[in-house]
């Protein structure tokens, strides 16, 4: 294993580790909303985000209980939403909590949902919570990422899969989709290549969907002009699972390694930082992965 990978993942035996350091995380952002939210018309918002969601005008009023009338008002400017009104819309829309700080904003109020590190005494309850999961996985790789995908913990499983990674995709903030997709980084060894492509970028392009992130539009498209590894084959539909998942293919020196996963997010954040994580969690979908799992770990 070379050095690079071992100086970022290597940690003891049954011991979560956060990227940034051994026990200790990459700490959220303070909230900071730009001048660009704060001076545009929070109507502006309120219309894109509803197009977005392709709701009509008379779908959100009926979500929200108000009348078209006022919402077309508060879209043109020609009236102001009170807070509670911001935050009402901003819920029928599925907004995130992020961006519902920003709608706030828009609207001449103070931002309501704290964005802490993850080392904040008010988070350790969830911390704990994100360590028992991906410790408790093992002898099976799982990891935490945040919003932009980029690694926040992993368990003691993942560093095994990284020996062939290039160094440079190694150095903070590591970004799985990157890592995964990278002619220096998973691509060469997933045997499913094209398979697995495909069912990440659905993933993204839905997130995109949802949050509008333009740093996810420019990955998807850092992402977009990656070539295929040598020998890639193409995928014609189907697989040994009956289309039920999308299994990850991982050639490794023990052989070829199937992985099913799980996404498993916080189910009632007001939290930015907590609403933005999610932990990716791999399972055999073999018994000879299984088995060699069992044996490496």
């Amino acid at each position: 294993m070379c050095d690079a990978v071992g100086a970022i993942f290597i940690q003891p035996k049954g011991q979560v580790d956060y990227v940034g350091g051994n026990g200790k995380t990459l700490r959220a952002s303070v909230i900071i909303v730009s001048m660009m939210h704060a001076a545009r018309p929070v109507g502006d918002f309120l219309r894109e985000w509803r197009q977005r969601r392709r709701m009509s005008q008379l779908d959100l009023a009926l979500e929200a209980e108000i009348s078209t009338r006022h919402l077309s008002f508060m879209e043109t400017g020609r009236a102001a939403p009170s807070r509670e009104m911001v935050l009402r819309l901003a819920e029928r829309l599925d907004i995130p909590l992020r961006e519902r700080n920003a709608l706030l904003v828009a609207a001449g109020f103070a931002p309501v949902f704290p964005e802490r590190s993850l080392d904040d005494p008010l988070l350790q309850p969830a911390r704990k919570a994100m360590d028992l999961v991906l410790a408790g996985h093992e002898p099976y790789p799982a990891l935490a990422i945040d919003r932009h995908w980029n690694l926040v913990a992993y368990n003691k499983a993942v560093p095994f899969f990284l020996a062939s990674v290039d160094p440079s995709l190694l150095t903070p903030p590591v970004n799985v989709l990157r890592l995964s997709l990278h002619p220096q980084g998973f691509a060469p060894r997933i045997a499913n290549y094209w398979e697995w492509r495909i069912h990440l970028f659905e993933r993204l392009r839905h997130q995109i969907g949802i949050t509008a992130d333009p740093v996810l539009v420019d990955l998807i498209n850092e992402l977009s002009a990656y070539p295929a590894p040598d020998g890639a084959k193409p995928h014609h539909g189907g697989n040994d699972y009956a289309g039920v998942v999308v299994p990850l293919q991982f050639i490794s020196d023990a052989g070829v390694m199937s992985f099913i996963s799980t996404t498993t997010v916080f189910g009632t954040p007001i939290d930015v930082t907590l609403s933005e994580l999610a932990l990716e969690t791999f399972f055999p979908a073999d018994a000879a992965t299984a088995e060699a799992l069992r044996k490496i770990g």
